[in-house]
């Protein structure tokens, strides 16, 4: 697991996490992401295609599962948040990446 600093304020708890996570809207491209994750400066560079995507699909089928949600690590920036918070999270941020590669 990486360490992403917090950018979390009251509006960003509340007001934003709500929006992020109940709008019927996909969400918007070219939003910033903490810089620790950014791949062009401090994440993870792409390795072998294949691999990569074997892993991903096995990070999901292990988030996806009862219980395995991280209920009590905070998001960094909407903050603490319930398992079904964070399930929908993880749907939507997925399917926010799959829509930017054309998937």
């Amino acid at each position: 697991m990486k360490y992403v600093s917090h950018a979390t304020g009251f509006v960003q708890r509340t007001a934003v996490k709500w929006l992020a996570l109940r709008m019927p809207v996909p969400w918007p491209k070219d939003v910033p992401t903490r810089p620790e994750v950014e791949q062009g400066t401090g994440g993870t560079p792409p390795g072998d295609f294949q691999q990569d995507r074997a892993e991903l699909i096995a990070l999901i089928e292990r988030f996806s599962e009862p219980g395995t949600a991280p209920a009590r690590t905070p998001h960094p920036i909407f903050g603490s948040m319930q398992e079904r918070e964070w399930l929908r999270w993880g749907y939507l941020h997925t399917d926010h990446h799959l829509r930017q590669f054309g998937v």
